[in-house]
């Protein structure tokens, strides 16, 4: 089975698979991963293997590091791969939503201190900054994620977002105008503990928040989709809906309790 195989990374992500995706990208410890012991090293591997791509998606203002298939990593054999999942290294539609959204509406964020939760390749964090955010903080359990949200800050000119890497989900959230959180809901688990928190995070603090999917199964089906306003829909470039299997479209949602 081909590692990074975009395809097959969605399907597995919609299907709920991730243990199945977590074992092909960690079954074997590789040489490399012990000689990644700073944070400059992992800069580089990342570096080495992607793309910086700022076209065939919804955001071309963005520039980002991705795996393509010119990247050695998409056809590779997965006990080669060093790290954990390597989900900041795609661009996924409900990201793409949002990252647009903040752009096109840069009042959105202008001023606000902002969250972007499970940030991946950072790019809606990015889209904050450029929108003016007051604060902006990146958060995903994956600090790989963080280098690649750092780098990916570097190559648009930015200064480089706080990273968070502590699961927050559940905790006391604090100190946030906006919450971002694209491509979350694709685990009934997940889509439970985060429908309780950020209700929690609305109701107590006043918080925004701000979803963004592409119609996702677990998402459509969950009780949380009768209280959210569509702020936005996009039609998907064509290379994205090849890579989302037909998706056409991807939506940004309001989350809004009271409804």
């Amino acid at each position: 089975m081909l590692l990074l195989n975009r395809r097959a990374i969605l399907y597995l992500k919609d299907k709920g698979f991730m243990k199945i995706v977590q074992a092909l990208c960690t079954s074997t410890t590789n040489g490399y991963l012990q000689d990644c012991v700073s944070d400059n090293d992992i800069k580089n591997f990342i570096k080495e293997n992607t793309e910086i791509v700022n076209e065939r998606n919804l955001t071309p203002e963005i520039r980002l590091r991705l795996f393509t298939p010119n990247c050695r990593f998409w056809h590779a054999r997965p006990e080669l791969w060093p790290f954990s999942d390597p989900f900041w290294a795609i661009y996924w539609p409900g990201g793409q939503a949002l990252t647009r959204y903040l752009l096109s509406n840069p009042g959105v964020s202008k001023g606000k201190r902002v969250l972007d939760l499970g940030c991946g390749c950072g790019a809606s964090a990015i889209a904050a900054k450029f929108c003016g955010a007051a604060h902006v903080v990146a958060n995903d359990i994956d600090p790989v994620a963080g280098i690649a949200t750092q780098l990916n800050c570097e190559l648009n000119g930015l200064e480089t977002v706080m990273f968070e890497k502590e699961n927050i989900i559940g905790s006391e959230p604090g100190g946030y105008d906006l919450i971002l959180l694209g491509d979350m809901f694709y685990e009934e688990a997940l889509a439970d503990s985060l429908h309780n928190w950020l209700n929690h995070c609305i109701q107590t603090y006043g918080t925004q928040v701000l979803i963004g999917d592409p119609g996702r199964a677990s998402f459509e089906g969950h009780g949380i989709r009768r209280l959210l306003r569509q702020e936005a829909q996009f039609e998907l470039p064509e290379a994205v809906r090849e890579e989302n299997y037909g998706l056409t479209c991807t939506t940004v949602w309001r989350y809004l309790p009271g409804l």
